[in-house]
């Protein structure tokens, strides 16, 4: 069996860590008996310096015909973010119905955590977040710019479909862990999308009686991720609440560069793409010092996802091993490996 991956690199770290990611995943395939086709795209700030444009104008075309895409990390200073992201990520992620961004965050043994007293039991959880509206929405807009009277607008965008969509895929994984779900809201605050989530929650819910949920303003639950962090299994939130808690679950977990993530199309009418959740870190870019356990572990998530679960776990249990023997991890773990040590260990070990 071969796989079609498009390969997008993109900025700074992601042309560091994507090749590690490769890496793994060819030995992955070797072992348990499938192939890889790789095709290269140069989509990054650099072709947007060059040409004003984050890809070409027939860039989705081109991704289409893909089993799955494959990207490290888009942004790079001098590039305005919203341009990059928007001239990138998001187009691919709501033209290819990608609705659904799994990001999961793991306390893995042989990493010392920022929380006192907190083991690898303790925390294990995965951010489930509505990709394709929410607060990300383009209905909006600014008038005025050079007055006093200046003004931005940006409306929320909350639909039946989407909310009970990205809440039924949540509630379906916890089915597949331990059975809890808890939703991220803020509806005493904001009073006509939130108190709609939640009601919506309470209705979906109502298909899952073996799963126990509670709800949490999105204040206090960020104090619950620090505080009580295991307390969560899947936690479900909007556009901006979810992504926000990501980058929170991964500090918990210990470090950012291993949290790996998943913009997934759970009908494969469109190819899913994978990107781990760190960025471009353009402050160490160039130096070998970027952590490449988010890029394969977001790897291998993608061959969960193309149908490959034992490999999948294999990489995975190889991580792991890496973590725990602590000899061949990069600087954010305590070590001094190179990005390139610290993926050919991984690959060693699986």
């Amino acid at each position: 069996m071969k796989h079609k991956i498009a390969l997008i690199p993109g900025d700074g770290i992601g042309k560091e860590v994507v090749p590690e990611g490769v890496r793994v995943l060819e030995a992955a395939g070797r072992k348990f008996g499938f192939e890889f086709e790789w095709t290269d795209f140069d989509w990054n700030c650099e072709l947007y310096a060059k040409t004003g444009r984050m890809m070409p104008e027939d860039g989705l075309d081109q991704l289409k015909p893909y089993d799955g895409i494959f990207l490290g990390a888009v942004g790079y200073p001098g590039v305005p973010d919203h341009i990059s992201l928007w001239g990138l990520l998001i187009p691919i992620r709501r033209s290819f119905h990608q609705y659904v961004n799994v990001r999961p965050a793991r306390l893995l043994p042989g990493t010392k955590g920022p929380l006192a007293n907190r083991g690898p039991a303790d925390i294990d959880m995965v951010i489930v977040r509505e990709n394709n509206e929410g607060e990300y929405s383009t209905i909006g807009g600014r008038m005025y710019d050079d007055m006093p009277e200046g003004m931005a607008l940006q409306v929320n965008v909350f639909t039946k479909k989407g909310v009970d969509r990205v809440m039924k895929y949540a509630f379906e994984l916890a089915m597949k862990r331990r059975k809890k779900v808890t939703s991220a809201t803020k509806s005493n605050g904001i009073v006509y999308t939130l108190p709609f989530w939640d009601e919506r929650f309470a209705e979906v819910k109502k298909g899952y009686p073996d799963v126990t949920t509670d709800q949490y303003h999105i204040d206090i639950l960020a104090a619950h991720f620090v505080q009580h962090p295991d307390w969560f299994d899947v936690v479900v939130g909007s556009n901006l609440f979810a992504d926000i808690l990501s980058d929170l679950s991964a500090a918990v977990a210990g470090s950012i560069g291993i949290a790996p993530a998943a913009n997934i199309n759970p009908e494969r009418d469109y190819p899913s793409m994978f990107e781990p959740v760190h960025g471009s870190a353009p402050d160490i870019a160039g130096k070998s010092l970027a952590n490449p356990i988010a890029q394969i572990w977001t790897g291998a998530m993608m061959l969960e996802h193309l149908g490959h679960q034992d490999a999948a776990d294999a990489i995975v249990r190889a991580i792991e091993k890496v973590v725990a023997e602590g000899s061949a991890v990069t600087r954010d773990l305590g070590g001094k490996a190179s990005t390139q040590e610290a993926g050919r260990a991984v690959e060693a070990a699986l």
